[in-house]
């Protein structure tokens, strides 16, 4: 009797540690799609928003699609519905729409005009927004613009038309801001770096070489392999006319901090980024950091959480194009039937990684 009421307690402070609990506590409706939980007792599956009463955290599992939750054996719940269209999907829609809207105007919507287009107040609008792309409206523009610049400055005929093709309506406008939009000058990024002062150093941890980069604004790369020098060679490709230079003493303590998190991923990266990447590249990097340690998410949850359902391929691409390992946990995504898809350090890392995960 002892052992039985033991296994109760313990599967009980498994489900109240895990992160998705709270989701269901709060009927989180944001996290609808994300997982659905099943109850034990009932033989039935819902939505993290279902409002059945709640159930014993001991007599709940969690699955991260309605197939696999039915392929456990269990039922969809008649109340909740989770295997069918959600009524938020029209402000999903809605909110798509308005992406669209921001990509293709030549000056920034105001944020009640794409609130009238998506028929909700602006209050509404810019939270439903914010939950779906990880990013307020004015900072979706913002990377959206950040991508058009990257792009254009390696082939308009000067900086200057470069900046008015991004967007922004005065060049004088933009470089008050180009430090955080390019971490360096435009001429210095469309020259490879040139001027750029980047700090860099490698070390070991347990998955190998480890090369970590930092700029002035944060660290711009976390890379993995079996070489140390490939992982060098790699970084002077990238930023081929950069200042490279070697850590000092407090550089390796922060190379130390990082390899900490690699071998204990459940203490959390609070270490400043240096991020430049296209608006849906940054939208799904923000959707990756919103993954909790030890859980899982398929590519195709990925493009739903950011509004984006048919974009799996373009999701798969920019976890391929996440520049720092770890700290954004592309690792944690996986294919639709759980199984491991290709890693940009290797299959057997993102294994290890995930290993470690679930068994911190």
């Amino acid at each position: 009797m002892g052992q039985v009421t033991q296994r109760v307690e313990d599967a009980a402070i498994r489900t109240e540690q895990d992160p998705r609990w709270r989701s269901v506590l709060h009927r989180d409706r944001s996290a609808d799609g994300a997982f659905v939980y099943a109850v034990k007792t009932t033989g039935v599956y819902c939505r993290p928003s279902c409002a059945s009463r709640a159930a014993k955290p001991e007599n709940v599992t969690f699955h991260a699609t309605c197939e696999a939750a039915e392929a456990a054996g269990y039922r969809a719940c008649r109340r909740c519905h989770p295997g069918q269209d959600t009524p938020a999907e029209p402000a999903t829609s809605a909110i798509v729409q308005a992406c669209r809207l921001i990509e293709q105007a030549e000056d920034v919507p105001k944020l009640e005009e794409l609130a009238a287009v998506a028929g909700l107040s602006p209050f509404h609008f810019h939270r439903r927004f914010k939950a779906l792309t990880g990013l307020t409206p004015q900072a979706y523009a913002a990377a959206h613009r950040a991508g058009r610049l990257r792009r254009d400055l390696a082939s308009a005929g000067s900086v200057t038309e470069a900046i008015y093709d991004a967007g922004f309506n005065s060049s004088s406008r933009f470089y008050e801001t180009s430090d955080k939009v390019l971490g360096m000058t435009p001429k210095s990024f469309r020259r490879g770096g040139t001027g750029a002062s980047i700090q860099f150093a490698v070390g070991q941890c347990s998955l190998g070489a480890i090369l970590v980069a930092r700029s002035e604004r944060g660290i711009c790369a976390i890379t993995l392999g079996d070489d140390a020098d490939t992982l060098v060679r790699d970084l002077q490709d990238r930023f081929p006319k950069a200042d490279l230079t070697g850590g000092d003493p407090g550089f390796e303590q922060l190379v130390a901090d990082v390899i900490g998190f690699v071998d204990a991923p459940r203490i959390g990266f609070d270490l400043p980024l240096d991020l430049r990447g296209t608006a849906f590249q940054e939208r799904v990097w923000q959707a990756l950091r919103d993954i909790p340690a030890g859980v899982t998410m398929s590519y195709a949850e990925i493009a739903r959480r950011i509004g984006e359902p048919k974009a799996v391929r373009a999701v798969a691409q920019a976890c391929g194009a996440n520049p720092v390992a770890v700290a954004i946990p592309c690792h944690r995504v996986v294919r639709t039937d759980g199984g491991l898809s290709g890693y940009r350090w290797g299959v057997d890392r993102k294994r290890a990684l995930l290993l470690k995960e679930a068994q911190a």
